[in-house]
C-alpha cells in the first residue's frame, strides 16, 4: 500500500472515478482512489442510466451539459433523446417554463405534440397525454461501462487505484485531515474526498462530519424482449410517477412511489455489490402506472427486479464541497440523477480541490447549506423521505414543505401562531410569510405567481409604507468575530471598510478569488477586537465556513461563532417607528443610519441597528433570546395607536424590490462581482481585500431593473430577456411592487436604462423597458427620517 498521497479518494463508483479522472486532467497526478470491493459495487451497478439535462437549478443544467459533452467521447453513450409528457394542464405549464429555461442554456428543447410524442416512442399509449416536449441531445449510457472508462483514463494519467481496500479511519489534527487509515496501511494525506455514495455519511463521521444523507430502496424492472423498435428516447412520465428507458429489445421501467423506503445508515458492512429484496406490494402503485403508459407492460416478461438503495439528500441536491474539517471534501448524495451529473460532478470539484473554490455557483449543492437541525438523524430522514415521494411533483413558487416542522421557532412564534400567521420554513426557522389581513384580490397574478399568493402581501407592504410594519427577523443568522486579529481578518475578507468607530454598521460582501460575492451581509463593530455579523437564514453556515477558512488560511488569531439562537430579532420600520419606538424608551433616538447603539425598549435591554432592508426608516432590534416574546408584545402595543401593521417575509421581499435590495443566492453569487451587481459603492479598492485584483469596474454585463408592461405577469426567476428578439439575459429575480404599481424582475443585461426587452412568462412574451434603480424614494430621504 502507498503510503503517502497529496489526494486520497475513498468511494470507486462514478462520482470518484469521474472525480480522478478531473483531477488528472487538471495536471494531479498524486492521487489514490480507494474502493472497499471492486469499482461500481455500490450505487453504480444498479443505476438506471438515464441522462437528462435540464434541471432547475442553472448550474446543475450546465453540470449536466459537460457531462453529455463528455460522454460523447466515451463507450456505451446512446444520444437517443428524451421525452417528457405532461398529463395536466399543469404540468404543461410547468413543460413551458421548462422551455424558456432551456432558452437561456441554449439546449433545443422543443414543444411537442402527444401525437409526436408517440412517435417518438410508439410503445406509448398518448390516450391523456395534453402535450410534451423532446430535447434531442438527452440520452442514456451503462453506468459501470462509464466508471471503468473514466478510472480507467484516470490509471492512464497516473492515478493510483487500489480495489478491496477498506477504509478504517481517518486522522484529523487541528482541524484538518492527516491519513487514512485502511486494512492495508496508512495513507498520508493532504486532501480526502469522500465519495462513498450511501457510505459516505459513515465515512463522514470518521473525520467528525456529519453528512445528511439517507438510502433509499428505489426500483425498476428489466423486461424480456418484446419489440422491434430502435434508439427509442428515454420517456418520463411525471404525472404517473414513471420513466422508461431502451434496454435492448426490452425497457427499463421504474419511477419514485408515493410510499417509499428508507434504509439503514449505517450501511451493512458486507453489502457490497448487492442489491436489497424485491418489495411487490411497494411497487404496485409504479407497474400500475406503467401499463397506463405502455400497455405492452401487462404482458412483457420480466427479465430482472432491481432494488437497490440510492443515497437521498433532504432537498434532492448533490452535495458537494470542502466541510468544516480542512482538506476532507464531500461528492455525494447523488439522489438518483447523478449518472447524469457525474461528468460536471467531476470537474467542478476537481477545480474546486485545485483552486481552493469552485469556478461555478455550487450553493445549492454546497455541504455548507445544511444547517445545525441536519445533524439530527430523524430531522434528515424525515425531510429525505418527503422529498423521495414528492420526486415527480410540480414545485411551485414559494410552496412549503412539511416534514419535521415545526423544529426552530421564535420567542414570539406563540404571537404570530394566535394572530393568524401563515408560516414558511427556511433552514428548519419557522418564519412569517404573511398573516390573514385583507387585501386587493384583484392584483393575483396569473399563472404560477399567483398560486401561493395572498393579497395579505399587498396589505401590510402599503400599511409599512404609510405608518410603520413589526417583523420578526430572528431567524436571521448572526457570527460574531472577536479576538486579536478580528479587525485586520475583517478588512481582508470584505471589499468595504468595516474595522471603523465602534458602533458603526457596515453593509459590505466577502469575495472570493475571481471577484465573485461569497457572502453579503451587514458587519457591527461592537468593540475593538468585536465584531458581529449578520446574514441571511439560509446563510449561516455558508458564511460561518468562509469566515473560518481565511480566519484558517491567514493564521489569524480570532474566534468566529455562530450565536444566531442567542439573540431575538425584530424589526421596526416605516415612517411612524421613531414615534413609536419614543413612546418606549428615555433613550436618545437621534443616532444616524448605519450605526448602533444599546437602548431599553420598555424594560427590555437591546441593541438597536439603524438599518433597513426595506427603504423605510426603522430599526432592526436585537436582545436576548429569553426576553423577545416580552419585547414583541411592547413593540406592538405601542404601535397600535400608530395603525402598526406585523408583516412576513412576503412583504419584506416586495418592499426590498422597489429598493433594488439584492439577494444573494438569486441576484448576486459567486460568479458576479460588485461592479455587475450595482455594488460598486461598496468596494474601497484603496485597501487590500481578498479578489481585489480581479475586480474590473466596467464590466460589459450589469444588473438591471426591468419593469414589465402587464402588471399582473411576475417573473419568478429564470426566464428569458430579449432585446431586439435576441436572447439577453435570464431574469434573476421578480415580484410585484405595491407602491410603485408595477411587475419588477432583476436580470444581467449588457443593455442600460431605457431599453426595451422582452420577457418569457410561460411562453408569452411580455413587453418590458430597463428602468433606473430604485423605483422607490431614489433620494434615499425616507431611510434617514
Amino acid at each position: 500500500m502507498t503510503d503517502r498521497a497529496r489526494i486520497v479518494i475513498i468511494g470507486g463508483g462514478v462520482g470518484g472515478a469521474s472525480v480522478a479522472y478531473h483531477l488528472a486532467e487538471l495536471g494531479e497526478r498524486d492521487v489514490v482512489l480507494l474502493e472497499r470491493d471492486e469499482l461500481t459495487s455500490g450505487s453504480t451497478f444498479h443505476s438506471a442510466g438515464l441522462v437528462g439535462q435540464l434541471r432547475a437549478d442553472p448550474t446543475l443544467t450546465r453540470m449536466n451539459q459537460y457531462s453529455v459533452e463528455l460522454y460523447r467521447t466515451l463507450p456505451g453513450w446512446v444520444e437517443c433523446g428524451g421525452v417528457k409528457l405532461a398529463c395536466t394542464p399543469e404540468r404543461m405549464q410547468e413543460i413551458r417554463r421548462q422551455l424558456d429555461w432551456a432558452r437561456t442554456f441554449g439546449l433545443p428543447l422543443t414543444e411537442i405534440s402527444p401525437r409526436e410524442a408517440a412517435e417518438l416512442f410508439p410503445l406509448m399509449d398518448p390516450e391523456g397525454v395534453v402535450g410534451a416536449c423532446y430535447l434531442p441531445t438527452d440520452g442514456q449510457i451503462d453506468p459501470a461501462q462509464l466508471c471503468y472508462a473514466l478510472a480507467a483514463k484516470a490509471r492512464e494519467a497516473g492515478v493510483r487505484v487500489r480495489t478491496r481496500t477498506r477504509v478504517l479511519g481517518i486522522e484529523v489534527r487541528e482541524g484538518r485531515v492527516r491519513s487514512v487509515r485502511t486494512d492495508q496501511g496508512e495513507i498520508e494525506c493532504e486532501i480526502v474526498v469522500n465519495c462513498g455514495g450511501m457510505f459516505a455519511p459513515e465515512i463522514g463521521r470518521m473525520a467528525g462530519v456529519r453528512i445528511p444523507i439517507i438510502p433509499m430502496s428505489h426500483q425498476y424492472v428489466i423486461t424480456e424482449a418484446f419489440h422491434e423498435h430502435t434508439r427509442l428516447p428515454t420517456l418520463r412520465d411525471p404525472d404517473l410517477l414513471v420513466y422508461y428507458r431502451q434496454e435492448v429489445q426490452g425497457l427499463v421501467m421504474g419511477g419514485y412511489e408515493r410510499r417509499s423506503s428508507p434504509w439503514v445508515d449505517p450501511v451493512p458492512a458486507d453489502f457490497n455489490g448487492k442489491l436489497l429484496p424485491e418489495d411487490h406490494d411497494r411497487f404496485t402503485e409504479i407497474s400500475e402506472n406503467a401499463e397506463i403508459r405502455v400497455p405492452a407492460m401487462g404482458e412483457a416478461g420480466i427479465r430482472s427486479f432491481v432494488n437497490g438503495p440510492e443515497a437521498f439528500t433532504p432537498d434532492n441536491e448533490f452535495i458537494l464541497g470542502e466541510s468544516e474539517v480542512a482538506g476532507f471534501y464531500v461528492a455525494a448524495g447523488f439522489c438518483a440523477h447523478g449518472i447524469a451529473g457525474a461528468g460536471g460532478i467531476g470537474l467542478v470539484m476537481a477545480e474546486w480541490i485545485v483552486s481552493g473554490e469552485p469556478t461555478w455557483d455550487l450553493w445549492h449543492m454546497d455541504i455548507r447549506r445544511f444547517g445545525r437541525s441536519y445533524r439530527s438523524p430523524g430531522y434528515t430522514r424525515k425531510r429525505v423521505v418527503e422529498n423521495y415521494e414528492t420526486y415527480y411533483d410540480i414545485r411551485y413558487p414559494g410552496h412549503e414543505r412539511s416534514a419535521g416542522r415545526p423544529l426552530r421557532t421564535s420567542p414570539a412564534y406563540g404571537w404570530h401562531a394566535a394572530h393568524g400567521a401563515s408560516f414558511g420554513e427556511k433552514s428548519g426557522w419557522e418564519r412569517v410569510n404573511h398573516y390573514d389581513l385583507p387585501g386587493d384580490e384583484s392584483l393575483r397574478p396569473h399563472g404560477w405567481a399567483g398560486r401561493h399568493w395572498s393579497p395579505s402581501t399587498g396589505a401590510e407592504h402599503l400599511g409599512t409604507r404609510a405608518s410603520a410594519g413589526l417583523f420578526d427577523e430572528s431567524s436571521f443568522a448572526k457570527l460574531e468575530v472577536t479576538g486579536p486579529d478580528a479587525a485586520e481578518l475583517l478588512e481582508w475578507v470584505c471589499d468595504n471598510r468595516v474595522a471603523r468607530a465602534v458602533g458603526a454598521i457596515t453593509y459590505t460582501q466577502a469575495l472570493n478569488s475571481r471577484g465573485g460575492i461569497e457572502c453579503d451581509f451587514t458587519v457591527t463593530r461592537r468593540g475593538e477586537s468585536e465584531f458581529m455579523v449578520v446574514t441571511g437564514t439560509a446563510f449561516g453556515s455558508h458564511d460561518l465556513a468562509w469566515l473560518r477558512r481565511q480566519a484558517r488560511e491567514r493564521g489569524a488569531d480570532v474566534r468566529v461563532a455562530d450565536v444566531t439562537g442567542q439573540y431575538a430579532c425584530f424589526a421596526l420600520w416605516g415612517p411612524n417607528a421613531r414615534e413609536i419606538l419614543r413612546t418606549l424608551t428615555d433613550d436618545p433616538l437621534d443616532f444616524p443610519f448605519m450605526t448602533s447603539r444599546e437602548l431599553t425598549v420598555g424594560d427590555v435591554p437591546v441593541l438597536a441597528l439603524r438599518v433597513t432592508f426595506v427603504g423605510e426608516l426603522g430599526w432592526e432590534l436585537y436582545c436576548s433570546t429569553e426576553y423577545g416574546a416580552g419585547l414583541w408584545e411592547t413593540l406592538w402595543r405601542a404601535g397600535l395607536p400608530y395603525e402598526l401593521v406585523a408583516g412576513g417575509y412576503k412583504a419584506i421581499d416586495s418592499l426590498r424590490l422597489e429598493k433594488g435590495y439584492r439577494v444573494w443566492g438569486a441576484d448576486i453569487g459567486p460568479e458576479t462581482t460588485p461592479y455587475q451587481a450595482g455594488l460598486g459603492f461598496c468596494v474601497r479598492p484603496d485597501k487590500e481585500f481578498l479578489g481585489r485584483d480581479a475586480l474590473d469596474p466596467e464590466p460589459e454585463r450589469r444588473l438591471r431593473c426591468i419593469v414589465l408592461d402587464d402588471r399582473r405577469q411576475v417573473a419568478l426567476g429564470n426566464e428569458p430577456v430579449s432585446v431586439d428578439g435576441e436572447l439577453a439575459g435570464r431574469v434573476t429575480s421578480g415580484g410585484y411592487g405595491y407602491t410603485v404599481g408595477r411587475s419588477i424582475a432583476y436580470a444581467y443585461l449588457p443593455v442600460g436604462p431605457g431599453t426595451k426587452v422582452g420577457v418569457d412568462v410561460f411562453g408569452t412574451r411580455v413587453d418590458g423597458l430597463v428602468t433606473d434603480e430604485p423605483l422607490f424614494d431614489p433620494s434615499g430621504s425616507r431611510i434617514r427620517g
